[in-house]
């Protein structure tokens, strides 16, 4: 009978972790500004990531890069909705660049990146 507790405990335990770790494992970006390959062209810029469920705010960035330089390493608004990276940008000079975001989920057990490419061009 102690056997029986202690393997019903151990793969209930198990059961609960394992969601937890598949959560992670599969973070969606479910949309974008900008969006991949966008051309941009305004002079100050909104930039935000939401994903498919709630992040923690305090322990993920966005940072933009050009090239393989860092430009500008934004602060994102920890009022936004839990599931929604959110940041203003300064202008950026025309160019290639991309959206670096780094998140923690909310479950803790992962940290999850992704790079957004965008152009920003000047309108004539």
């Amino acid at each position: 009978m102690e056997f029986r507790t202690r393997r019903s405990t151990l793969f209930g335990l198990f059961a609960m972790a394992l969601p937890a770790t598949a959560l992670a494992q599969d973070l969606q970006v479910m949309d974008s500004a900008p969006k991949a390959q966008a051309v941009i062209g305004e002079p100050g810029s909104a930039f935000y990531v939401r994903f498919d469920r709630p992040i923690d705010h305090i322990h993920s960035n966005l940072s933009i890069f050009r090239d393989t330089k860092l430009v500008e390493r934004l602060q994102p608004r920890l009022q936004s909705e839990p599931n929604v990276l959110f940041a203003r940008a300064p202008t950026l000079a025309p160019g290639q660049y991309f959206l670096r975001w780094t998140v923690r989920t909310m479950e803790g057990v992962q940290v999850v990146q992704g790079d957004i490419p965008f152009t920003v061009k000047r309108p004539p």
